[in-house]
């Protein structure tokens, strides 16, 4: 997700954050000087390559601090003005982890298709980022749970993938001390 976070719209979606939510911003917080040095450490990111040294040209600017609030603060205003807004309706559940998003679809007929579609369109609608985005489904793996919908219950259980290299499916022999 960083690196697909261009930066002149990572950086009008944190001004546009900063914008809607003044009231909640100190008087004196300096906004223009924060979103200059944020500018400077995003397209001035320098790292280095075993002895080489690399300008990174576009995404969010990895390695620094600032680059996991950076992320969860320019894609979340999309959501919050875009995403949940338009498709509060369909939406019972959305939550998204850094750059993994759940969520539980709720069909309205007739307009179930155009609108899962428009909602497909609206989150891969902001700058160059694209979402890998699954076809609704009762049961999901999602990060380390196996979550299912039987009815109007939801069951969960935990998930791990066969290449799992911290989990062993079956001991080869017994530990001795």
């Amino acid at each position: 997700m960083y690196t697909n976070i261009d930066t002149a719209t990572g950086l009008a979606s944190v001004r546009a954050f900063i914008d809607s939510n003044i009231d909640n911003i100190p008087s004196d917080f300096p906004v223009d000087l924060f979103l200059r040095v944020l500018e400077c450490v995003m397209t001035n990111n320098i790292f280095t390559f075993t002895d080489t040294y690399w300008l990174q040209l576009t995404g969010t600017a990895m390695g620094t601090p600032v680059a996991c609030a950076y992320a969860m603060v320019t894609f979340g205003h999309h959501e919050n003005s875009v995403i949940l807004k338009n498709f509060s309706n369909e939406l019972l559940y959305y939550r998204r982890y850094i750059d993994d998003v759940f969520g539980i679809w709720v069909h309205h007929e007739p307009l179930a298709n155009s609108s899962w579609d428009s909602f497909k369109s609206s989150l891969n609608n902001w700058g160059n980022l694209k979402w890998k985005i699954e076809e609704p489904t009762t049961k999901k793996n999602f990060l380390d749970l196996e979550i299912q919908i039987e009815g109007s219950t939801l069951t969960t259980k935990t998930y791990q993938k066969d290449m799992n290299l911290y989990f062993s499916r079956q001991l080869t022999s017994p530990c001795v001390m």
